[in-house]
């Protein structure tokens, strides 16, 4: 089912194409994530290749799986974003013309750059490729907007430390797209700025090595020989994420050309969440501003999804020290991926799902699916492929056959509700 947001015409101007609305990009760390994140409502997916990004943890993407997300992809009319934003050291150059070429080849849309070394090769090896500088570069006033508009570049990601007051001054300056981070985990240093990965673990945080150290938990030293007791509780540094679930018509009001979620390392089932909750506030908005309505279960969608507290990062003021995570907290999202949905059988009102967590009946679940499509139940019997009767759907990726309580279309997920 292709979602209707992604049916909008862009329209023409000079030489590129602008969507009708504001780019709503998620991030794919797999093939299938992208798929889910295409399905669900996204404008356009960025991933990582094996080579030159940032999340070497990642899957990350083959050339061949490239061409598959690119053709996935164009059905929805979407387009595929490839980060390759690391710093370079020169051993890191050999080859990234080459690479470039063959993103070029494969139909990628754009990459995502940080060093002026790799811009400047993409722009010359790979011209069709537009050439995105990425959040790395920490970009936060309209002067450096402008220099990089003046070296070709068509998009700058702006540094998650931008404020909304920043932006505004920078789309009245600069005739250049704006990217911005709209959702997700931010960073306890800089943005594109942290070496601690690099002192503990020897891991280039900046290379795609980073080992996430800010999320540790330590122990307090009151000296250098006795550990504060400060409620018996590890110590983080950890911040909590961002999310303008609540602030789609500033975003909009300020010129933000692209709205932006984190997470190539999410589940199928986060990026779905929530790319599927800004899907839906985005054309509402785009259809009736002056109407426009914060829906509840918009909000309460990026709740099911979310594993971190939220708030608004930069964009209204500096983060206080109540914006960090300092103990362990309750995780917030009170369900769990359950399975995806394979088949359905509308004669008979059963759907046929692929198993993802354990689940059984009496469980109570959701079933969510594009465009806001949601509704729960319990989970009556459930049965294998063969028809044979089960007390738990144990097994990880079997096929499970349940009666479910309204229609559901394949690539539909169903979630569980956590006791």
């Amino acid at each position: 089912m292709v979602s209707t947001a992604l049916q909008d015409k862009p329209r023409t101007t000079g030489k590129r194409q602008r969507l009708a609305k504001p780019e709503l990009l998620a991030p794919a760390g797999s093939l299938e994530k992208l798929k889910f994140a295409v399905h669900y409502g996204a404008d356009a997916v960025y991933i990582g290749g094996q080579k030159y990004g940032l999340r070497s943890n990642a899957d990350n993407f083959s050339i061949e799986e490239m061409r598959q997300g690119v053709e996935f992809a164009a059905k929805y009319g979407a387009k595929v974003f490839v980060a390759t934003n690391i710093y370079a050291h020169q051993e890191d150059l050999a080859g990234v013309a080459d690479y470039l070429r063959e993103l070029e080849d494969a139909g990628i849309s754009a990459i995502i750059a940080a060093d002026p070394a790799i811009v400047e090769i993409a722009q010359k090896a790979a011209p069709k490729l537009e050439v995105h500088l990425s959040t790395q570069q920490s970009t936060m006033n309209w002067q450096a907007v402008q220099f990089w508009k003046e070296e070709g570049l068509p998009r700058v990601v702006l540094a998650r430390e931008a404020t909304m007051d920043e932006i505004r001054e920078m789309k009245a300056r600069v005739d250049i797209e704006l990217e911005v981070f709209i959702h997700g985990a931010m960073c306890s240093s800089v943005s594109g700025r942290c070496v601690l990965s690099n002192h503990f673990t020897d891991r280039d945080s900046n290379r795609g090595g980073c080992c996430q150290s800010c999320r540790w938990k330590y122990n307090l030293h009151a000296d250098e020989t006795s550990i504060a007791e400060v409620d018996q509780n590890l110590f983080t540094m950890s911040s909590k994420d961002l999310c303008m679930i609540q602030h789609i018509p500033d975003l909009i009001d300020a010129g933000v050309d692209s709205f932006k979620i984190e997470g190539r390392m999410k589940s199928i089932h986060y990026v779905a969440s929530v790319v599927n909750a800004y899907r839906q506030a985005i054309d509402s908005y785009m259809a009736d501003p002056e109407g426009y309505v914060l829906r509840p279960e918009w909000v309460a969608e990026i709740g099911k999804a979310a594993n971190r507290p939220l708030n608004t990062g930069f964009f209204y003021s500096v983060p206080g020290a109540e914006e960090h995570i300092y103990e362990a907290e309750e995780k917030p999202a009170p369900y769990d991926f359950a399975a995806v949905v394979t088949d359905y059988d509308a004669a008979e009102g059963i759907a046929t799902v692929q198993q993802r967590s354990p689940f059984r009946p009496g469980m109570e679940v959701e079933f969510i699916g594009p465009d806001g499509r949601q509704f729960a139940q319990q989970v009556g019997e459930i049965t294998d492929e063969d028809g044979n009767a089960l007390s738990v759907a144990r097994h990880p990726l079997q096929k499970i056959r349940l009666k479910t309580a309204q229609p559901v279309m394949p690539l539909d997920l169903m979630r569980k509700r956590l006791q």
